[in-house]
């Protein structure tokens, strides 16, 4: 007889692995038992060797499907007691949690069965789930993972419930969010002053967007506001009302073919749509032909202006489930009738602010907003939007990383100390470590006004408490003015950590870091960060760089021709002010006998007023930014000038070069320059790749040309593309010359530009044909969400030394 003890971490908790573990035993004929505790899951189980080494076989390859074991790990023990049966004992509640938290899961089929199922006796509820799907992120408060530790904590459970819960083979054994009808939360439907108003909930909500009425629902994170998308009024009462002017909402359709209705899906595109994390994939619209077509439901075009791509999303509560498919108002779900074409389906909250999650928060910021609230006693924990992904070289890529995927940790390929990243200004995330894993948060937003710091300085509290960590190292972004740096020290100060305890890290080395991490990349590496903005080592904004890095150092090797910012952040809001800065770069003082609608934008004696500013240099920094050469582009064919969103007129430039297949490129020139040696993490100037000089990527000529080709006439799609065409080039060049030069052959692409599909494929694929290994991020978002894990393994790296 032997008796083995088996410990188990990972995702194991709250996701039917107890269950699973005893119908293991039970169908193996083992005697023993089974618990959670703060590390994970321990087993001790008695039987001959074969079969315990069968069973721990199974335990790893039959997991149940939202698990995930990192690790195994068994050992013999010497036991007098005999065990007779095989149980499940009550969690153990110790004092340093190590266990992982289970992200919130889209209803499965199951569930969806059942609650249209008239028969079922949690039939149309709206708060069913089971092992397999539900809440769990959002509403717990502690580890281990038990009801008393979950909002769920003052829902008692009715008889039959408890049954459920108390039974290892049922499908709801220990499912801490259990409830029926009977126990459970309950809707309410409330007017725009939070007061009841009478009838079924359900049923009103469904009337009141036939109506084109807003709704506020409270779902699995926060609120979101829907209306009717084919409503052209409701859907710009609510743009009005929320104060997005332009920037794309995301739809939600009832099912799979529904959705496909409203867009073109390739497979990895439905693949993602249809996962159990269930996120808004961002895809392209049908062909215009097709569009025309009777076939083709209408959406209005208030949804999603000047854009080729919609952001879809498949229901993944049983309310949502609900709104379009309740029987009472004429739903099917097994006919797939829906009552909805599709619904507008965005975060609950005025434009810049964080999602609202608290009922009574959602009544007073948002009274103005919606026509009535469909809410429940249900509390939210911690606040989480919704995922948005696109494909990317047929993979799944993050624009936002959130519900359905937060908390899961990226795994790193050794032990570090506790360390709390603070992240970016935009798009901020955190991220907390403890030995080989990195915890990187849902997506919390741009921290440029008060609630969302609020928001940022909730979600570092509750990861150091769910973890139960308290971290060593804090690391945060160079720039002086980010509020997260100014929290970053604020914290430090109050708890008197250690100078050596503490890394301001450069924006650039930490996107390139995130892509290292994520490969357990430690070599050094060509490094192509490519974004808006980021604060430079010689104190300009930097966002067109190639980079030597390793994790603890970075070199220079090239950038974009730095020229001024009018305006300074005014110009990331107004294209045109890019596109007068290039122009007079290219023409120096002729920039006035220049004719176009980018220059039109102002009063000439503004444009001469800025032209002296720059020349002064007042508030005119010098920038190397890619995104802003996009904007200048952009604004100088007259595709955008203002920016209602950031990234904007990048993306309207590249939907624009999308629409031309053409090699036609224009000529830039790339000189070289003294390298510049900074001070790095190390406190010493780093030049370890024989580099003597920079390239310096000068757009002088293009725009020159640029000019000439339309007072030509030839067509702004051609131009675009061609604007696609000589970027990748010319990183092709400068790729090879510091190949040549240092011999370092592996690229990492970084960076909020490399969203943009065209440049990123184009250049991938020429990388590739010259024999280049390409890395870019998959785990995290290639655009700021990632900072906070680049910030996270250079510190690691730097204090290792």
């Amino acid at each position: 007889m032997f008796h083995k003890l088996i410990k188990i971490q990972g995702i194991v908790q709250g996701v039917g692995f107890r269950p699973f573990v005893y119908r293991l035993a039970k169908e193996h004929h083992l005697n023993g038992f089974v618990l959670n505790n703060s590390e994970g899951v321990s087993i001790e189980v008695q039987g001959d060797d074969d079969t315990v080494k069968k069973f721990i076989y199974d335990l790893e390859n039959k997991a149940p499907p939202l698990s995930r074991i990192d690790s195994i790990d068994d050992e013999s023990i010497d036991s007098v007691f005999n065990y007779t049966d095989f149980v499940i004992k009550e969690s153990v509640h110790g004092k340093n949690p190590t266990t992982l938290v289970s992200p919130d899961v889209g209803t499965c089929e199951t569930c969806l069965k059942e609650l249209f199922d008239p028969d079922n006796r949690r039939y149309l509820h709206p708060f069913i789930n089971c092992l397999d799907c539900g809440p769990r992120f959002t509403i717990i408060e502690k580890l281990p993972y038990d009801r008393s530790s979950t909002t769920m904590k003052s829902f008692e459970l009715c008889s039959s419930c408890l049954k459920e819960f108390e039974e290892p083979l049922s499908q709801r054994f220990h499912v801490q969010p259990n409830a029926c009808p009977e126990c459970g939360p309950q809707l309410e439907l409330l007017d725009s002053h939070g007061k009841t108003i009478e009838g079924d909930p359900l049923l009103n909500a469904i009337t009141c967007l036939k109506e084109g009425k807003i709704i506020a629902i409270k779902s699995l994170g926060g609120f979101q506001l829907a209306v009717d998308a084919t409503n052209d009024e409701a859907v710009q009462r609510l743009r009005k009302r929320k104060q997005r002017d332009e920037k794309p909402f995301a739809l939600m359709a009832g099912d799979l073919r529904n959705a496909e209705k409203l867009a073109t899906f390739t497979d990895k595109e439905r693949e993602a749509l249809c996962s159990r994390e269930r996120p808004i994939v961002i895809v392209h619209r049908p062909s215009e032909r097709r569009e025309r077509s009777s076939f083709v439901p209408r959406i209005s075009t208030f949804v999603a202006p000047n854009t080729p791509h919609l952001g879809i999303m498949l229901p993944y509560t049983p309310l949502h489930y609900l709104l379009f498919y309740h029987p009472a108002a004429g739903g099917d779900f097994e006919k797939k009738k829906s009552l909805f074409t599709s619904l507008v389906m965005t975060s609950g909250n005025i434009s810049e602010e964080p999602i609202i999650k608290d009922n009574d928060e959602a009544i007073k910021r948002l009274g103005s907003v919606a026509d009535a609230f469909l809410t429940h006693n249900r509390d939210i924990h911690l606040r989480c939007d919704d995922s948005v992904v696109y494909i990317n070289h047929k993979k799944p890529s993050f624009i936002r990383r959130s519900r359905g995927y937060a908390p899961a940790p990226v795994f790193l390929n050794k032990n570090i100390p506790q360390i709390l990243a603070m992240g970016a200004e935009l798009k901020n995330t955190l991220c907390i470590t403890d030995k080989n894993k990195a915890f990187v948060s849902q997506y919390i937003g741009d921290l440029e006004n008060v609630p969302t710091l609020d928001y940022f300085k909730e979600a570092v509290s509750h990861f150091k408490n769910i973890l139960n960590l308290d971290p060593e190292i804090i690391a945060y972004d160079l720039h002086p003015e980010y509020l997260s740096t100014k929290y970053a020290i604020d914290l430090l100060r109050s708890t008197k950590h250690e100078e050596q305890s503490t890394l301001p890290v450069q924006h650039h080395h930490a996107h390139i870091a995130s892509v290292m991490c994520e490969k357990g990349i430690t070599e050094p590496v060509i490094g192509f960060a490519m974004d808006g903005t980021g604060y430079g080592l010689d104190e300009t904004v930097w966002g067109g760089e190639v980079l030597i890095c390793t994790p603890t150092q970075f070199t220079r090797a090239a950038h974009l021709n730095p020229i001024p910012l009018p305006g300074g952040s005014k110009a990331i809001k107004e294209p045109w002010r890019m596109a007068f800065s290039y122009l007079r770069e290219a023409f120096g003082n002729d920039w006035k006998t220049v004719q176009l609608d980018c220059l039109r934008q102002t009063g000439k004696t503004n444009l001469s007023l800025i032209d002296q500013a720059c020349k002064s240099k007042i508030n005119c920094p010098q920038t190397s930014s890619l995104g802003r050469l996009f904007d200048a582009i952009a604004s100088l064919l007259n595709i955008k000038h203002f920016n209602a969103f950031e990234g904007q007129a990048p993306m309207m430039l590249e939907a624009m070069a999308s629409e031309c297949e053409t090699d036609f490129m224009l000529p830039y020139e790339i000189q070289m320059e003294e390298l510049e040696l900074f001070p790095n993490y190390l406190k010493s100037p780093q030049n370890n790749y024989s580099l003597k000089q920079k390239c310096i990527l000068d757009f002088k000529p293009f725009f020159y040309e640029l000019i000439k080709e339309m007072k030509d006439g030839t067509p702004v799609p051609k131009l675009a593309r061609a604007f696609h065409n000589t970027l990748t080039h010319a990183f092709i060049d400068i790729a090879e010359m510091v190949r040549k030069i240092t011999g370092i052959n592996d690229v990492v692409l970084s960076g909020g530009s490399w969203q943009n599909r065209l440049l990123s494929n184009e250049f991938t694929q020429e990388l590739i044909k010259r024999k280049f290994l390409v890395f870019t991020n998959e785990k995290v978002p290639v655009n700021d969400g990632g900072i906070s894990l680049g910030q996270a393994y250079i510190a690691a790296n730097v204090f290792e030394q």
